[in-house]
């Protein structure tokens, strides 16, 4: 396992060793070892006098005694058939039992994939942050005009920012289970306010549950001490407990919450919530998450709230992971009627509109950004009563705003982003390209003296003689000259794989065949051969991923053709 990963570091990331040895994937050890050894005498660095072509066998030589390897160890073949050479560099396979099936290396690759992405998290504060700001827009369409008469510049209605909240949060892991949690948060309601600052400190206590001290401190309110526990009772159900004090001039307020959650289904979670204190409260809700949907029931009996709650989200299968959502929302407070679409503007970020009809609210729109971790929030309070023409306003306007912004900005970013990174592809391309035709041409000096031989063995018997062989796209006549860059010359290569009169290529990519490489990276290919047997002239066209036979008799030109 150890040698594999160390010779895996060492070969070029896209080499399939299947193709390189020139056997099939099933292919037995004994017909691994038959490629593996005629490959050595070929590439064989004592065979050749010339430094600079020993240095090349050497290469190769190391390349093909590092494909055997893999190959011929039934668990590194293992991993590498299912996860190529990333698998064989991941850490930790040396403690590894060995004599694995396929099925538990994959939970194993899977469980050190685990471990890896762990110590990463680990190494990370995973910052949060939340920036609102509240903007009181209720003069676009809350006007009396009698007010305004008198008043110099009364024309332009008045918009404001009324409130404000800014709440950020950083984790530090100390110990493989205790993490450091430091959070504060600043809130302004039109111009009085505060802030706190808190601190917690996390154990997870066993793979059923963790514990979390909290303290924190504002200058609004006194200090606060609280215990939140999370445990498994049985794998389909959980139970969460947040006991917190509160210290203020008034005294001390105790609180309580718990929530009892369980898996009702695969996609379907039920909780009892149970909130004494502050603000006590009954609550049942049934959230139900699926591919396409998500659906939320609730109910809550409580002072000074109760209400009754239907949510539901359709989120559709395209790139832009676009989702529509509406709810209905109704209490001792009033109704609300809320509906909204939220969408992907780019790898990292979120972009979504609600547009919220209340009694006796009035409406608001509420504008979201997720930026990785980041949320920024702005909700717009359009009127006090139910006014149409602001619902009108709000459904339309960031729908017409959306639609312009994606179209002269978002797309046009998109795009350029894209054809960088197609340039920076091609670019790595071109010189992988380059590296990979310096090593073909190695291969085929170092091939020399092996086709020499092999044409003079096949001569005598009247053989398979490859007159000339071509690889990769190929082109109208008329374009001749692209037809230059985009196929190469393997008349050697071809001929020295030639065995016994026979030439078996398996359904691998040819290119990564001894003295191959890849003219036209991510196009379609083939391979074109023009040979001789019995003196005959025989001519085959292959695809690249095809196995090919030669010769055949289906392969011949005829004579009068």
């Amino acid at each position: 396992g150890k040698m594999a990963a160390a010779l895996a570091e060492e070969a070029p990331d896209n080499q399939d060793y299947y193709s390189l040895l020139n056997v099939r994937r099933e292919a037995s050890q004994e017909e691994l070892k038959a490629a593996y050894r005629r490959l050595c005498m070929l590439y064989h660095p004592d065979k050749h006098r010339d430094p600079e072509l020993k240095s090349q066998a050497e290469r190769l030589f190391n390349l093909v005694h590092q494909a055997y390897e893999v190959l011929s160890d039934p668990q590194t073949r293992a991993i590498y058939d299912i996860y190529g050479r990333r698998g064989l560099e991941m850490e930790g396979w040396e403690v590894v039992e060995r004599k694995r099936t396929a099925a538990e290396i994959r939970e194993e690759f899977e469980r050190l994939q685990r471990e890896r992405e762990e110590r990463r998290l680990q190494q990370r504060t995973n910052p949060k942050g939340t920036i609102s700001v509240g903007i009181d827009a209720t003069d676009l369409f809350d006007r009396y005009d009698e007010e305004y008469e008198d008043v110099p510049g009364s024309s332009f209605p008045q918009i404001e920012i009324n409130k404000m909240h800014i709440s950020q949060s950083i984790e530090a892991p100390l110990t493989a289970t205790d993490t450091a949690i430091l959070s504060g948060n600043l809130s302004t309601q039109n111009g009085n306010g505060g802030g706190s600052i808190n601190f917690a400190l996390r154990r997870v206590t066993s793979a059923k549950g963790w514990g979390e001290l909290e303290f924190g401190a504002g200058d609004l309110q006194g200090p606060l001490f609280g215990l939140k526990i999370f445990r498994n009772l049985t794998p389909k159900c959980f139970i969460t407990t947040n006991c917190a004090l509160q210290f203020s001039s008034r005294g001390i307020r105790p609180g309580l919450t718990t929530v009892l959650a369980r898996h009702l289904d695969k996609n379907t979670m039920g909780y009892l919530q149970w909130r004494w204190g502050i603000q006590s409260a009954m609550n049942t809700s049934i959230v139900r998450d699926t591919k396409t949907s998500h659906f939320t029931v609730a109910l809550q009996l409580g002072i000074p709230h109760s209400f009754m709650m239907v949510s539901y989200q359709h989120k559709f299968q395209d790139e832009d992971q676009t989702r529509v959502k509406g709810s209905l929302k109704a209490g001792f407070f009033g109704t609300i009627v809320e509906y909204g679409a939220e969408r992907k503007i780019s790898r990292h970020s979120v972009l979504g509109a609600t547009v919220s009809v209340g009694v006796p609210q009035g409406v608001s729109l509420k504008i979201k950004l997720n930026r990785a971790s980041q949320t920024y929030f702005f909700p717009v309070h359009l009127t006090d009563q139910l006014l149409p023409s602001a619902v009108f306003y709000a459904t339309v306007g960031p729908l017409v705003m959306y639609f312009a912004m994606h179209r002269l900005i978002i797309k046009p970013y998109l795009r350029a982003q894209k054809e960088r990174e197609l340039e920076k592809q091609r670019e790595s391309a071109a010189s992988d390209i380059l590296q990979k035709k310096q090593e073909a041409e190695a291969a085929v000096r170092l091939m020399q003296e092996s086709v020499r031989r092999i044409i003079e063995a096949e001569e005598a018997r009247m053989g398979l003689i490859v007159v000339n062989a071509w690889y990769g796209k190929f082109v109208n006549d008329n374009s001749k000259k692209n037809e230059k860059v985009k196929v190469i010359d393997v008349t050697v290569p071809l001929q020295c794989l030639v065995k016994d009169s026979k030439l078996i290529l398996t359904e691998s990519s040819k290119a990564g065949l001894p003295g191959f490489y890849d003219p036209c990276v991510g196009e379609e290919k083939s391979l074109k051969v023009l040979y001789q047997f019995r003196g005959v002239l025989h001519q085959v066209m292959s695809a690249d991923n095809e196995a090919l036979r030669i010769p055949k008799q289906s392969h011949r030109i005829d004579a009068d053709g």
